[in-house]
């Protein structure tokens, strides 16, 4: 029952900031058995983890990103939010939401829910 939607525009300018909504359902986002992640794929390449809001609103970004990057969350709506600034093409990617559980486990959390993803392309 549990789903998760990405939305945004699927082209960004470059230098522009590209923002992206994650809807949940099914789930309470301050539920505190989960986090709540933010992946991107490259065409062509491997998955990335970007960074990660927990329940109580708390954040963790990747070093590489974390210059240009902001994860936020609207309670009410119970929505996810991204942004990044300053993109360039190599931010084109298709860009994911997903679910992790909190639990403590060997090998590391893994998502166990993903939304289906959003393409967002930088072009000028």
């Amino acid at each position: 029952q549990v789903q998760l939607q990405e939305s945004g525009p699927g082209l960004v300018k470059p230098s522009q900031t590209l923002s992206l909504t994650c809807t949940v359902s099914g789930v309470r986002i301050t539920d505190n058995y989960y986090a709540w992640t933010w992946i991107r794929q490259p065409p062509g390449k491997g998955v990335e983890w970007m960074g990660v809001i927990r329940s109580d609103g708390s954040t963790y970004y990747s070093p590489s990103l974390k210059s240009r990057t902001s994860i936020s969350r609207d309670t009410a709506g119970n929505r996810l939010s991204l942004q990044i600034s300053s993109v360039t093409p190599e931010d084109t990617a298709v860009y994911y939401c997903a679910r992790t559980p909190t639990t403590v486990v060997v090998g590391g959390p893994r998502n166990d829910y993903w939304g289906q993803g959003t393409q967002v392309t930088v072009s000028s």
